[in-house]
């Protein structure tokens, strides 16, 4: 019973963080598939809605499925609402991401939402990277819990790329902020990218370390993507500069420095860091064994909050719990099985 009032609290506090942020983001242009997009692989795996506004992608024992934008940006503001597939899902990974990954093979720049499938059925979990120049060796993950079942229906998953800063969001609420550090030189993401929307197979590493896989059975997977948003500069990749003129590029800038889901507000900030207490199951910023050099330059780390954390970065706090099913309950996933390995890019 405990369990299920703290789900409860936790599922109210959300909504009514989303609803008071909600005005800021009234505003974000939403564009039809062609406008924006185009089918990346998976061929009938990819299905468009009749008035072109929603997707879906489908994996199969034949293949997933993805689509990438018709332009690169140069900094901007990305944004899906996403429903995931139920059920069954181990080793199923939906991504929703930005990348440059196909012109700069060995010094690509990343930055991803990634669902992470689960054996529980509706309890996914979501991964953001940071990715700068190649660094994936040494990369930024951080996972997270949802504070609500993301196969029941839609939600908004959004990335702002600014030159000074970045934001990953959920339902307009932010979760994460990395703030550009002098120290961080090139790991800090600086080429124009894509977006891309994809759904693959993860079995060898998605789920408890690659210890569960995909099972077939329960295909096709099935995720939904609608109201996409793409607002930035659009860029050359390889000139790395605007494709409109400098007056407009510079205005456009501006005018993305200054929107509202750019400026991090003191109540916002205080609805992240509620987030993160309550839902972040590993941080890179507390992660000593893979890094024993000490945190990223950019990590807000606080003795306090360390003592939440493991040596492997790990939360002693929020950790993933087995769905009811009817009367039966799964067995809840031991602490051995946890991933401790770079988790790998989309």
């Amino acid at each position: 019973m405990a369990a299920k009032a703290a789900l409860f609290l936790a599922a109210a506090a959300w909504v009514c963080l989303s609803a008071a942020a909600a005005s800021a983001f009234a505003d974000v242009p939403t564009v039809a598939f062609e406008e924006r997009f185009s089918p990346l692989f998976g061929d009938g795996n990819l299905v468009r809605s009749d008035d072109d506004r929603s997707v879906r992608l489908l994996l199969d024992r034949r293949s997933g499925s993805g689509f990438i934008s018709s332009d690169y940006y140069l900094h901007g503001f990305f944004s899906a609402s996403i429903k995931l597939p139920k059920d069954y899902t181990a080793g199923v990974v939906v991504a929703f991401y930005l990348s440059n990954g196909d012109v700069y093979e060995k010094t690509h720049d990343e930055l991803d939402f990634e669902f992470l499938g689960s054996r529980w059925g509706g309890q996914w979990r979501v991964q953001t990277n940071v990715y700068g120049n190649g660094s994936t060796s040494h990369g930024r993950e951080e996972r997270y819990l949802l504070p609500f079942d993301p196969t029941l229906e839609a939600h908004r998953y959004s990335v702002l790329w600014a030159p000074t800063h970045i934001i990953f969001y959920i339902d307009d609420t932010p979760i994460r902020e990395v703030i550009r550090h002098p120290e961080m030189g090139g790991d800090f993401p600086a080429k124009p990218m894509a977006v891309y929307a994809t759904i693959w197979d993860g079995s060898t590493w998605a789920t408890e370390g690659g210890k569960y896989k995909v099972n077939y059975k329960y295909a096709p997977f099935a995720s939904d993507f609608s109201d996409l948003a793409a607002v930035g500069p659009r860029a050359d990749p390889v000139l790395r500069v605007p494709r409109s003129a400098a007056g407009d590029a510079d205005q456009d800038l501006l005018g993305l420095m200054t929107a509202d889901y750019a400026v991090m507000t003191p109540q916002k900030r205080a609805a992240m860091r509620a987030f993160r207490a309550r839902q972040m199951t590993y941080t890179v910023c507390y992660d000593a064994v893979r890094y024993a050099s000490g945190p990223f330059p950019e990590c807000d780390n606080s003795d306090e909050e360390r003592e939440n954390f493991s040596a492997w970065g790990e939360s002693k706090t929020v950790v993933m719990r087995p769905r009811a099913r009817g009367r039966r309950r799964g067995r809840k996933a031991g602490a051995g099985a946890r991933v401790r390995s770079n988790v790998a890019s989309s």
